[in-house]
């Protein structure tokens, strides 16, 4: 296979599909959304058989646990996707939607009409999941998506391919709206990020290399972020219930995603009430502590904690934890230390709640609220495209607005300028 050629003829087909299922009928988009569920539903089995193969192969290739955790497809997760299928569909169709519409001087009317990108290139690792995620949300925007999953998941995501042409198909929509890349060569991503004559924006979710590669090669839009650095900081206003049950579940809920907290700052009129208790809890989990002077003058058995750590992103059950002496202490840490991605104040204290989260500059800001809330079918977007730390365009999890712009629309009664 030449995978240039392969690439170019599938961009070229995304290109005619786009112009396709950006003038579908909201009600065909969604028929095809639930023909997906449903073929996911019936292929269940399969689906499971497909995603034992990758995850036997990813074993034998010494893949790391928590790779593995991405990679695998539990009941769970397949009824997360079915979720989330329903979710998008029931959630209202951005595309055509005119706003802000005034009457100028001259007699005519300006306002802003809401478009889909037109073809979004979607690079990914490990998760299959990503696939229907993405599919959904491209789908319901208007767009057409050339999907590009990791080789660890190839098998997985074809068998998932399968299920979304089958939706397709059963709605009478073209099935290059989503294409799913059928090789293993690394060759593709190169090819994918440097066709702007077929492709109009990357989003690329993966590991930090990957993200800057992408970011440093691509010829298109891309929308991103590098890494989740997110913090909780615990204030001396704080709720002791709700400090430690938010600080374990940002921690431990899931270790290998970017909305899982990475670092613990607590208030020092606070952490000899809190940390020995957290540090029991966490302990009694696995998770390794690295702290701060002050931390292990409190938590003696645990390890020191090197400039590195505050700007270390784990994925993995490690936590890094400092002690600070005021609010300004704990936003100048995050916001030198973090990636703008999502950081959670834990305060009884209203005003400085408000300060928080009007001065941490990130992406998602949280009060008494896990980090583990930060992604779009928390946030009710039904799903995400993935989460954007960029200030252009969309920042946050990008659902269907976020994979949409809009155009000037003037509305006349055949006025003419003077």
């Amino acid at each position: 296979m030449n995978v240039l050629d392969y690439m170019q003829t599938l961009g070229n087909q995304a290109r005619v599909a786009s112009r396709a299922i950006a003038r579908a009928s909201t009600q065909d988009k969604n028929a095809a959304l639930v023909a997906i569920a449903a073929a996911i539903s019936e292929q269940r089995d399969a689906l499971k058989a497909a995603n034992a193969l990758d995850m036997a192969r990813g074993q034998e290739n010494g893949l790391d646990a928590a790779l593995l955790d991405r990679l695998e497809l539990t009941d769970g997760r397949i009824d997360g996707m079915l979720e989330g299928l329903q979710q998008v569909a029931t959630l209202a169709d951005p595309v055509g939607e005119i706003t802000d519409l005034k009457y100028r001087p001259s007699g005519i009317q300006v306002g802003k009409m809401r478009v889909p990108l037109g073809v979004i290139g979607i690079i990914y690792e490990s998760r299959p999941n990503v696939t229907i995620e993405a599919a959904s949300l491209c789908l319901k925007s208007g767009n057409a998506a050339i999907l590009r999953g990791g080789s660890e998941a190839i098998e997985s995501n074809q068998a998932l391919a399968a299920c979304i042409r089958t939706g397709l198909a059963a709605a009478g929509l073209p099935a290059e709206t989503v294409q799913v890349v059928e090789t293993t060569d690394r060759e593709a991503v190169g090819a994918l990020i440097t066709m702007p004559e077929f492709v109009d924006v990357i989003v690329p979710r993966g590991g930090k290399s990957l993200i800057e590669r992408i970011s440093r090669d691509a010829k298109v839009a891309v929308i991103k972020h590098l890494d989740g650095i997110c913090h909780v900081y615990i204030d001396e206003f704080a709720d002791k219930t709700k400090a430690i049950n938010i600080a374990i579940n940002s921690k431990t809920h899931r270790y290998g995603t970017c909305n899982t907290m990475e670092t613990l700052l607590v208030h020092t009129s606070r952490a000899a009430d809190i940390l020995p208790e957290l540090a029991e809890a966490y302990t009694n989990i696995g998770v390794e502590l690295r702290g701060c002077e002050r931390t292990r003058e409190l938590l003696v058995d645990i390890n020191e904690a090197t400039a590195e750590d505050w700007d270390t992103e784990y994925l993995a059950p490690i936590l890094a934890i400092r002690i600070v002496d005021t609010l300004d202490d704990a936003i100048e840490h995050i916001n030198r230390h973090g990636s703008h991605h999502t950081d959670s104040i834990i305060s009884e204290n209203y005003t400085l709640s408000r300060r928080f989260i009007n001065e941490v500059d990130s992406s998602s800001v949280m009060i008494n609220a896990s980090t583990r809330f930060a992604d779009g079918f928390e946030y009710g977007l039904g799903a995400e495209i993935g989460i954007s730390t960029d200030k252009i365009h969309a920042r946050g999890p990008v659902g269907l607005e976020g994979l949409t712009s809009q155009k000037y629309v003037v509305l006349g009664n055949g006025e003419i300028r003077q």
